[in-house]
Parts: structure tokens; sequence; C-alpha cells
């Protein structure tokens, strides 16, 4: 069958390489998004009543949707269904301590602490980066801008081997073995002061950031076949650029439901903020769409009711050198097709029927479906799924793509998974009527 959407290995790699940070990748999503007649509205201001395409921001969290609808006369019905899919903008990395200004041995020093569950031995001896946003004074006013710097500024150094005990190598302690050098000295440098420079205002004018290291190295199509993917960020930007494939495809062919991309910050340290799953974005989003077609609390309710959501995620494709930490009856494949995850605790928030939902997208894209079960006896991370469940009501399945070395500083995916990801995610928001 042919590809629903555009989503490829190339466009997958742009999109990561565009996206060092949360805030990059909304800026990302929002770009493409507007460029495809979507208008960014803010939650502050009155909302358009218009059918048509829409889009917000919250900090590194962003929802988009579609009120156009395709029924003949063009009127907009309040208590339609709302199909969503879900993902997260964050991933595992190296992030910049309020007061980073280090010196030690002659080495001027940058302190960062890990956010999330970085594979901190991935991090060493790599050429970083910094990106993130910073809170700037102007006037009596704050301004958020958006900051990155693409040279190589800063290296958390390995320790030689020569100097490990019994060279078996060193247990990274996240307190002192993760601090990156940035230049040599005996007096400390100002690191926010060197960004506030980058971003052209004066170091005394910024009051806030949160600022994050980055892996250089581009996104790359790797492989004698060119099959694999070698990417940072691809848990969870590969379900970013998707989702995004996904809805431009949806949006496309209107119908009795209203398509929705929510992508949240924050799921790495467990969603709880302003703007993370735990938070009321999603529901006020929803609520405020029903009111705008002229519903009340009613019609809102019923729109939830026959709601279903796809909680986006990466997977875990079985591990050919590790074999062994897979459940032994669920072996996942690179380039075998979306993964339909499940877990009898409720880490996953897959149950019977919406893995009914996905399979029929599945069918409908002409993609192969995979299903992933953790092994009972290792602990099973988790995902926006069980949380957007648990705040809304609706009927969640969580789904994803599979790769290796999740939560690495660089990660592996199959590169005919994207657009079969796409497809099937694009089929999930256009059911048949």
């Amino acid at each position: 069958m042919p590809s629903i959407t555009q989503a490829d290995a190339q466009g997958l790699c742009a999109f990561v390489d565009a996206s060092p940070s949360p805030f990059h990748v909304c800026a990302t999503v929002a770009a493409e998004l507007t460029e495809n007649g979507f208008t960014e509205l803010r939650e502050t201001e009155a909302w358009p009543s218009a059918p048509g395409r829409y889009y917000l921001i919250r900090g590194g969290s962003l929802i988009a949707w579609s009120t156009e609808d395709g029924t003949a006369g063009g009127a907009s019905v309040p208590s339609w269904p709302f199909r969503i899919v879900g993902g997260h903008t964050d991933s595992p990395n190296l992030r910049v301590k309020q007061h980073p200004d280090l010196v030690s041995a002659g080495w001027q020093m940058v302190g960062l602490e890990p956010y999330g569950g970085a594979w901190l031995n991935s991090w060493l001896d790599r050429d970083l980066g910094i990106s993130g946003r910073l809170s700037v004074r102007s006037g009596d006013a704050v301004e958020e801008m958006l900051v990155r710097v693409d040279r190589p500024i800063l290296r958390v150094p390995q320790l030689a081997i020569h100097l490990s005990e019994e060279r078996k190598g060193v247990q990274l302690d996240p307190q002192r073995h993760v601090n990156a050098v940035w230049g040599t000295g005996t007096e400390p440098r100002s690191f926010v002061g060197f960004l506030a420079g980058e971003a052209g205002v004066a170091a005394e004018s910024v009051l806030g950031w949160e600022l994050m290291t980055h892996d250089l190295a581009p996104s790359t199509v790797v492989g004698e076949d060119e099959s694999l993917i070698s990417a940072p960020r691809l848990d969870n930007q590969g379900t970013c650029y998707a989702g995004t494939q996904a809805l431009l495809a949806a949006v496309a062919e209107p119908g009795e439901s209203t398509p929705v991309l929510a992508l949240f910050d924050h799921e790495e340290v467990g969603s709880m903020s302003d703007r993370g799953a735990f938070s009321d974005l999603l529901n006020s989003v929803l609520e405020r769409i029903v009111l705008l077609r002229g519903g009340g609390r009613e019609d809102f309710l019923r729109a939830m009711s026959g709601s279903v959501c796809a909680s986006g995620d990466m997977a875990h494709a079985t591990h050919p050198n590790y074999p062994d930490r897979h459940e032994p009856a669920h072996r996942i494949e690179i380039n075998g097709g979306p993964v339909l995850k499940v877990n009898q605790n409720l880490r996953y928030a897959t149950d019977a029927s919406g893995s009914a939902e996905f399979a029929l997208a599945c069918d409908r894209a002409g993609v192969p479906l995979q299903r992933y079960v953790h092994r009972a006896d290792l602990p099973c991370g988790s995902t926006i799924g069980p949380i957007t469940a648990s705040r809304t009501g609706l009927s969640t399945v969580d789904v994803g793509a599979p790769q290796l070395a999740m939560h690495s500083a660089r990660e592996l995916m199959g590169a005919r998974d994207v657009g079969m990801y796409a497809d099937a995610l694009a089929a999930f928001l256009t059911p048949v009527q």
C-alpha cells in the first residue's frame, strides 16, 4: 500500500538535527504546521470559533488540532470525539546547574547534572553543544528566547584506563563525574555570560535559564543497505516527527472526529509540571474546542467518552547482543513495523479495546504490527499513556517504533520503520466513518 504520509528517514534526521531541546522541538513542529495552514493561538487570548487548523505552545509542550470537517454542510458537531496522538518532547541528557562556573586542577568547568534516566557512560568523550531557553529582562517585562550553540564547546572526559582500578572501568557518580570542561585557567568564567553573548543580550539581563547539552554529530542513515538511523533523541523525537506527519495527513481528509497532536515536556522526569502530561493542558484545550463549537459541559463529556488516544513512545527492539534481556516469546524486529506495548501492571495503558483500535489502524495503513511485553523479572518503564488515561478518562493505547540503545546519547532505529510508524498513526487519526 502506498505511504499515507511523507515521513521518511531523511525527514526524521533533519527534524532531530533541528531540535536539540524540547523548546526547539516545539519550534520545529510549529514551523511545519504554519507552512500547512495552521495558526498559533495563545492561551491568554480569545480563540476563534470558526473551523480551522490551530496549535498552541506552553513552554516545551505543543498541542495542535483541526476543527475542519468533511460533512456536506460544513457544520461541526460539539460532541464529536477526539482522535489523539500523544508523545513527549524531552529526552535524557546533561543539564546546566544554576551555579555552573567551576575550576578544578587548572580546568575551566561547567557544572552539569543528569536529566531523566540518561545512560551516563554514553555522554563521555563527545563534542557537545548547548541549547535551551533564556528568560531575559526587557524593561519591566520578561521575554523568553531560544538559544543554541552548535560549536563543540563542552566535553565530559573519560578517565584513562591506566588510572582505573584494575582496569575494570569507572562507576560514574552523577555528582562528581559528569561536569564538562570548556577551557583552561584558574579563574572561573561565566558560562551563562558566554551564552548571553551568543544570544546577543547583556549578561545581567538573564534572569533564568533551562539549558542542556546535545551531541553535535549529525543524525545519519547508516548500514551497508542504509536500513538504519543513527541519531540522538530518537526517544521520543521519533514520535514527534511521525505524529506531526500523521496529523498533516489526517487534516487533509477531515471526517466526523477531531484529530489532535499532543506533545508534552517532562515525561522523562515524571510529567509533574505545568506543561507535563499530569497538567491541565490537554483537558483545557479539548474543553475549549467543544465550547467554541457551541457546546457545553454535557457535549464535552460526550466527546471525551467517545475519544481515544494513542500514546506514542519508542519501543525496545530485541538486542542482538543481549537477547536474554527480552521476553522470549515477544521478539521485536527493527524495520518490522509499529509496536503495540502491553503491561499487565499498567506501566502501559493498553487494554483490549485500545489494542483493537491500533491493530485496525495498522491494517488500514497496510503495515505489520508487533506486540511487546517486558520481561516479568525486570522493572518496566512507563509513558504518558497511563497518566493521560487517568487524567482525562480517555481510552488510551501505548504504541511506538522499535529502537536500540534507548536513553543513550545516540540511539538506533530502522529507516523503514519511520514511514510505517507515521502511516499507522495517520490511520489512527482518521478512522473509518
